[in-house]
């Protein structure tokens, strides 16, 4: 009996504390593990893939390098021969001048003259700075997204795939239009630096389209995405702002008409802007590209085949124009709210960076106005719709 009594006094409360203890500690270590579980899934669900994150780090790292000594500094050297070539080819040297050191223009904004004359040739050097302004406002759409992920962009959502996407088309398209020149670029030397921009945006548009289609493949296979509330007044299949539809079809519309006569027609006079025989003159287009059977092609046309070089880079900065202007289309018109209102996160990725880029082209228009005003190019009407356009997308791009 007096066993029976301390078995059942000491000894049982003590393998039930024991017991119990063994299942907290069991417990523990299934919620750690769960916990550690969800971590991975919600950093899987959340981050962007570090091979994709490093392949557009050096790609369009590169090419944003590239753009922004175009912008702020054209015609510095600063790959070596290769490149050296190139600005020989598109003739972007000679408004580079480091003669005074750290009191030279250096082919800065500093460069730039109140008065445009036949010497100066402002107008080329506002088709250099536009071009590099619209090229690093592409670029940089693709890496600082990824570079400054927000903390309501998530990879495994599928919220990075429509830029991705673009930008890998609009690689591809940049990349034909290298490869089509590749025999003038070839007969200036230039053709190594051709190569390397091919290669960069080639290399960079397959792993994007593999990364794009490897998640779309994952969501089909049941990894399906919840349903949210939709925002008050909107379905799933609406289009996410119609204010920001509306400017950008107004603004980028017909800068798109004028890329493409740029780009597809170059030096063909458009009836319906105003003064475009002056934007054309004051370009140089009448030069590198008279349309036939005019007074231009008799005074130009011998001599125009030797502007090949100022022709490609006219051409590149509306082909450049054009790839952003797809891309604000794509935004505004086939980006839909969603049923999981996905849509606002997704546009935003493009409207911040859009509004960025395009404070660059605003402010190569206000640094050349007085210039382009010498030559009767009045760019009021320009900087005035451009802003507007600027205004609406950082207000949505920025704003809950």
């Amino acid at each position: 009996l007096h066993l029976t009594s301390s078995y059942r006094d000491y000894i049982l409360p003590m393998a039930t504390k024991v017991e119990t203890a063994a299942k907290e500690k069991q417990k523990k270590q299934l919620d750690d593990k769960v916990a550690s579980l969800k971590n991975a899934v919600a950093k899987d669900m959340h981050f962007v893939p570090v091979p994709l994150l490093l392949t557009v780090l050096v790609c369009s790292g590169f090419l944003v390098i590239l753009s922004y000594r175009d912008f702020f500094s054209t015609g510095k050297v600063i790959f070596g021969p290769m490149d050296e070539a190139m600005l020989q080819f598109t003739k972007s040297m000679q408004w580079y001048d480091d003669t005074k050191g750290w009191k030279s223009s250096q082919g800065g904004f500093s460069a730039v003259r109140a008065l445009t004359t036949d010497e100066n040739d402002m107008g080329g050097f506002f088709i250099r700075k536009v071009a590099g302004a619209v090229a690093l406002g592409f670029h940089m759409q693709k890496l600082f997204p990824m570079l400054a992920q927000g903390s309501n962009t998530h990879w495994g959502k599928g919220h990075f795939n429509p830029i991705l996407i673009t930008s890998a088309l609009g690689n591809l398209v940049i990349a034909s239009f290298y490869f089509s020149n590749l025999k003038d670029l070839k007969a200036a030397g230039a053709q190594d630096m051709a190569f390397g921009i091919i290669v960069a945006l080639v290399v960079e548009s397959f792993v994007m389209v593999n990364y794009v289609m490897s998640a779309f493949l994952r969501n089909n296979a049941g990894n399906e995405i919840l349903p949210a509330k939709l925002p008050l007044g909107k379905t799933a299949n609406c289009v996410v702002c119609k204010i920001a539809a509306r400017t950008v079809a107004i603004v980028s519309g017909m800068t798109a008409i004028i890329a493409g006569r740029d780009f597809f027609f170059p030096g063909q006079e458009l009836p319906f802007p105003p003064h475009d025989d002056i934007y054309l003159e004051w370009t140089g287009a009448f030069i590198h590209s008279p349309p036939p059977f005019s007074k231009e092609s008799e005074e130009h046309g011998l001599e125009a085949p030797l502007h090949t070089g100022e022709k490609f880079i006219s051409r590149l900065m509306a082909l450049y124009l054009l790839v952003i202007c797809f891309q604000k289309f794509f935004s505004c018109f086939l980006i839909r709210v969603g049923n999981d209102n996905s849509g606002l996160v997704k546009c935003k990725l493009f409207w911040q960076y859009q509004t960025i880029g395009n404070l660059f082209v605003l402010f190569a228009f206000r640094v050349f106005g007085g210039a382009a005003l010498t030559a009767s190019f009045d760019v009021r009407w320009h900087l005035m719709s451009i802003g507007y356009e600027t205004f609406i997308l950082g207000l949505y791009g920025f704003t809950s």
